[in-house]
């Protein structure tokens, strides 16, 4: 059986493991025919998230590296020829990253160069390829600080510190907040970045009941009674994945029930600039209790790796570079000038603009083929909450969409309960066009339609 490991330097992690399996059939270190360990213990082993793996594999099938067999797993192809494999393998259209789309409008090709040539062009513009604070450069926290005033009254500078991308503002907020064996409420359904965190650190998960307006605060208040958390993570804004989106009733009641029983509220909030309208932040309600993360990546793009931490204090926003500068030092100076340059000029908005008109179209071609009783969605959001019918398992249907040539990301990835809802998670933006992703989609739909796969035949 493979021994998982990944190639350091590639480009992306997920693309580092396929390319340690790949090198290891043309080594023979590995034979035709033999099994994969599952996804699982392989991203156990390597210490990586799951989608991770999820994404490895899709691109190792996409290749002709390997093979699935339902209800077996997954086997190196008998007839992989390395590299040359991918000619022959069938296309794959990938909607399981979560990310915007790139809508023409958006203009993406012109804004990156020139916005940077336009910096280092500047008098004091080759300070973007010095070292710079931790916490962020001056000029930097001052147009966070702006742009997310707009939403979220009271912010200043001081508080504000500058990361390189939500994910590590994540695992540095709880590294600053909570020790191993700490217990952490979260929806029932969670975003798989705060799984990560809490497995390399060692930190208990509690579920939270959702319904379609997400974590309902009675059962935040048992768990407080019964489980005693210290911190309580939420997506207020077009949830990840159920796309819920909380009432201001129930961010006001979840508030009520941190302060009460003394938990510290990490509101990580990356949608919020998609809705045209403004709804109360948990960091406005409870801004001594709260840490607020913004990132670039969902309303803009992930190319950036910039995103905004909004402290309770001063003091506390020092702490969080603290730890930062023992991570990741600081984030990308060159695309934390450019992202201050675009909120500046007012380019944000309009590449925000741009997606969520993109978003809408999307979404409005998904009810016309999913049919709308069919899934969860927000209008302007990138992505859905597809319920699959009682005859499939969400596991399977991702599994056969893949090899049928669609990737998308199941309930489990998901799940912080042991047994999730049978549903699974369409990302819209990443297609390159309507064309493919109504291709896509309407893959999807016959699929749904079909009986499941997985079943065995009685004779």
């Amino acid at each position: 059986m493979w021994r998982p490991r990944l190639i350091e330097d590639a480009r992306l992690k997920y693309l580092g493991i396929v390319e340690a399996l790949e090198a290891d059939i043309q080594s023979g270190r590995v034979a035709r025919g033999e099994r994969l360990p599952p996804q699982r213990a392989i991203a156990e082993a390597l210490k990586v998230d799951l989608t991770t793996v999820t994404r490895a594999f899709n691109e190792a099938r996409r290749r002709g590296l390997v093979e699935a067999q339902a209800g077996r797993g997954t086997f190196i192809s008998e007839g992989s020829d390395g590299p040359g494999a991918a000619e022959h393998a069938h296309p794959l259209i990938d909607l399981s990253m979560n990310i915007p789309p790139q809508p023409a409008e958006a203009d993406f090709r012109r804004a990156f160069p020139q916005g940077i040539a336009t910096i280092l062009g500047s008098a004091r513009g080759m300070l973007s390829l010095h070292y710079q604070a931790s916490t962020g450069a001056e000029p930097d926290r001052r147009a966070a600080a702006n742009w997310l005033a707009r939403r979220l009254d009271g912010v200043t500078r001081d508080r504000v510190v500058v990361t390189g991308g939500a994910q590590s503002a994540l695992f540095a907020i709880c590294e600053i907040l909570l020790d191993r064996g700490d217990v952490v409420a979260a929806g029932a359904m969670t975003y798989p970045g705060l799984k990560a965190v809490a497995a390399q650190k060692g930190l208990i998960l509690e579920p939270l009941a959702m319904d379609g307006e997400g974590i309902i605060p009675d059962a935040f208040a048992q768990v407080c009674r019964e489980k005693a958390p210290k911190a309580l993570y939420l997506i207020p804004s077009i949830d990840n994945p159920t796309t819920a989106t909380l009432p201001e009733a129930r961010r006001r009641a979840l508030v009520a029930v941190a302060r009460q029983h003394g938990v510290t509220i990490i509101e990580d909030d990356p949608y919020a600039p998609l809705r045209p309208e403004r709804r109360v932040a948990l960091a406005e309600l409870a801004s001594d209790i709260t840490w607020h993360i913004a990132t670039l990546s969902k309303c803009a793009t992930p190319a950036l790796r910039v995103a905004y931490v909004v402290a309770p204090t001063a003091s506390q926003a020092l702490r969080l570079a603290g730890v930062l500068r023992a991570t990741l030092l600081m984030a990308p100076p060159l695309m934390s000038a450019l992202a201050t340059r675009w909120i500046v000029e007012g380019t944000l908005d309009r590449i925000t603009g741009a997606i969520r008109a993109e978003n809408m179209e999307r979404q409005k071609l998904a009810a016309t083929i999913l049919g709308d009783g069919n899934f969860a969605a927000d209008p302007h959001g990138h992505h859905l909450w597809l319920r699959l019918p009682d005859h499939w398992r969400a596991a399977d249907f991702a599994d056969h969409a893949d090899r049928a040539g669609v990737s998308i990301v199941p309930s489990a990835a998901f799940a912080v309960v042991a047994h999730p809802r049978e549903a699974v998670r369409i990302s819209l933006g990443v297609a390159p066009d309507r064309d493919a992703l109504e291709d896509a989609l309407t893959l999807l739909a016959g699929l749904m339609s079909q009986p499941s796969l997985a079943a065995r035949a009685v004779v």
